[in-house]
């Protein structure tokens, strides 16, 4: 059975663009906390930030191969992971006087931000579905704009440097529960 694939919504590309923008800031703004208040990530922090990459590769998809609800699937599946760690790491810390792991931002830690941005992801694929309903997959590459080509190039550098950074954080090995330093430049 062969389907026709049909255009994508006229407001897809320009909606996914920014959304990976978005993604592409959330893990900005967790790298340049990280240097400038010295706060190195927790491995629930860094399995954060790896479903916030998959959900920003499924974005990624949408805009050089155009929207498919497979590409959303994945934005959505990254999401649920992400949102059960972060809600798991929210719980961790609900006892009377716990104060979260690391410092806050605008009232709320990094996990429940994190929380929040998974839910508007998922909320975001489920309109996009309903806007790119006749959309069907479609593998054929498709030239993305200069601000698109922009987007998608930033977030492959700042996916890049977090990996670079987890490295240095733990090696080749399992990352430790508290992090106090660069596993990797500790002979330095």
């Amino acid at each position: 059975m062969q389907f026709a694939s049909r255009a994508a919504h006229p407001a897809s590309a320009f909606l996914n663009a920014v959304a990976l923008l978005a993604v592409t800031a959330a893990l900005i703004a967790a790298f340049v906390w990280q240097f400038l208040f010295d706060e190195l990530p927790c491995p629930l922090c860094l399995l954060q930030r790896a479903a916030f990459v998959l959900a920003g590769a499924g974005l990624l998809l949408n805009l050089r191969f155009g929207a498919s609800p497979a590409h959303y699937a994945m934005v959505i599946a990254a999401s649920l992971g992400g949102a059960a760690v972060s809600a798991r790491q929210i719980l961790l810390h609900q006892a009377p006087g716990d104060p979260g792991y690391g410092s806050v931002l605008l009232g709320l830690h990094f996990y429940t931000w994190a929380l929040a941005g998974f839910l508007a992801l998922i909320a975001y694929c489920a309109v996009m579905l309903a806007l790119d309903r006749k959309a069907g997959d479609n593998a054929q590459p498709r030239r993305a704009g200069i601000l698109a080509g922009v987007i998608m190039w930033v977030f492959f550098l700042v996916v890049l440097a977090n990996a670079a950074s987890t490295t240095l954080q733990c090696g080749l090995g399992p990352c430790p529960d508290d992090p106090t330093g660069y596993d990797l430049l500790s002979w330095w």
